[in-house]
């Protein structure tokens, strides 16, 4: 999409950058924090966490990701990278904080983080600085943000406020990497740069430049947050045939992967593995922001979402079935993440199934999960850990639900019964 500048920018778009910070040290924010030091920026990185702060400026790391933990330690080592629980005077500021979705069945968007992030940026925002935002955001955040930015500050001229001139740019530039590989994905996929004017798109595509060799791709912010949520929500949708088709062909006694397999022998087929529900933050909640958007319209996305959740009530009621037809009462739950090989458990359908069964068969359930360290204690709440071998030695019912390398070397259940999301053993 083409833009144009309603007015000259008085604050240059193509101002050098050496100081940059990053609010939000979690999955998105620590690797992105990382690559830009890395690169050669003075970086910041903020959060609300003391405990995350400390373990930063340690040169550790509290998330679970392929060879991040060397990069923090070197650029920590170096001095490029430090973080703080407070905001600091930068030439850049990308704000990567959580966007979660109601849980009361309304789906609507929480915001909170953002705005919350924008009143404790805006009292260190100078002329000529570049605000970024990557949480992934209904249409129409990046707007919301200027406007919080503008009245908190109203000596700066920013995007889409009244007068002529900008003092502060403002984009958006969503991630798009995947835990497990997220720092060679930064460096190699292209990047969407969402500029609320073309000055805007330009100054964030020279930042991101530092590290990224992937293309960068100038639009607007509108077309950029609805871009991130079109690439979930037709993931999610894809996801979404896979599984409803798997419910079918239990209700038919049909072996979905046998059909599935034979299915996409066919040169234009290409059907997804089904597994317990969708989880983790994005896939599991962008598409509501599209539903919420426009509920009118959204129809397709609303009903995967909704065969996405209801998948995990399937599992459930397929785990019901096996206990009901088995003389021990032993439930082992092997995996709880959202994905195999990460200690991310966002919206994860396996804790949510292991955490409803332990509920349902108190003292009956035994959870293992080769990250279970890092589960949230009220995650942890209620569930009994175990290894995953001496869980599935005392099972009379093995619901296998991520496909975790470390159980890779776990034999086929003979002795019980045995509901398998993922087609671990087929």
């Amino acid at each position: 999409m083409t833009l144009s500048d309603p007015t000259a920018p008085t604050a240059s778009a193509d101002l050098p950058v050496r100081t940059l910070s990053v609010t939000g040290l979690g999955y998105i924010g620590l690797p992105t924090a990382a690559m830009f030091a890395n690169g050669g920026l003075q970086v910041t990185g903020i959060d609300v966490n003391d405990e995350v702060v400390a373990t930063v400026n340690a040169g550790r790391i509290h998330i679970e990701e392929g060879n991040l933990d060397s990069l923090v330690a070197t650029v920590v080592a170096s001095g490029s990278l430090r973080a703080s629980t407070q905001p600091v005077e930068a030439d850049v500021h990308i704000i990567a904080v959580p966007t979660p979705v109601a849980h009361d069945g309304s789906f609507k968007p929480d915001l909170s983080y953002v705005r919350a992030a924008a009143l404790a940026l805006a009292p260190v925002l100078r002329r000529g600085d570049l605000v970024i935002l990557e949480s992934t955001s209904p249409v129409g955040t990046t707007a919301m943000l200027s406007a919080w930015l503008a009245e908190s500050r109203p000596d700066l001229a920013f995007p889409g406020s009244a007068g002529a001139g900008i003092d502060v740019h403002l984009a958006y530039c969503p991630e798009r990497i995947i835990p497990g590989r997220m720092l060679d994905e930064l460096v190699a996929n292209d990047r969407i740069i969402g500029g609320m004017t073309p000055a805007c798109a330009r100054r964030a595509a020279q930042v991101y430049k530092v590290f990224v060799q992937g293309e960068c791709l100038l639009s607007d912010d509108r077309t950029a947050e609805m871009v991130k949520l079109a690439e979930n929500a037709y993931r999610d949708t894809s996801i979404a045939f896979a599984n409803e088709l798997s419910m079918i062909c239990d209700d038919l006694s049909l072996n979905v992967w046998d059909v599935i397999g034979f299915a996409n022998r066919h040169p234009r087929v290409s059907i997804l593995n089904p597994g317990p529900g969708v989880g983790g933050h994005c896939i599991a909640v962008d598409p509501w922001f599209i539903v919420a958007s426009d509920p009118a319209r959204a129809k397709l996305i609303r009903t995967s979402r909704e065969i996405n959740d209801a998948k995990t009530d399937h599992v459930i009621h397929q785990v019901d079935q096996a206990v009901a037809g088995t003389s021990t009462g032993t439930i082992a739950c092997l995996g709880l993440a959202y994905k195999p090989d990460v200690d991310d458990f966002r919206e994860s359908p396996a804790l949510k199934i292991a955490q409803t069964l332990s509920a349902k068969y108190p003292g009956r359930v035994l959870c293992a999960d080769p990250h279970a360290d890092a589960l949230p204690a009220d995650a942890a709440r209620g569930l009994q850990l175990a290894d995953a071998a001496a869980a599935l030695e005392q099972a009379g019912v093995v619901v296998m639900l991520v496909n975790h390398s470390a159980f890779r070397v776990l034999p086929k259940p003979r002795h019980c019964a045995v509901v398998d999301t993922i087609g671990f053993w087929r």
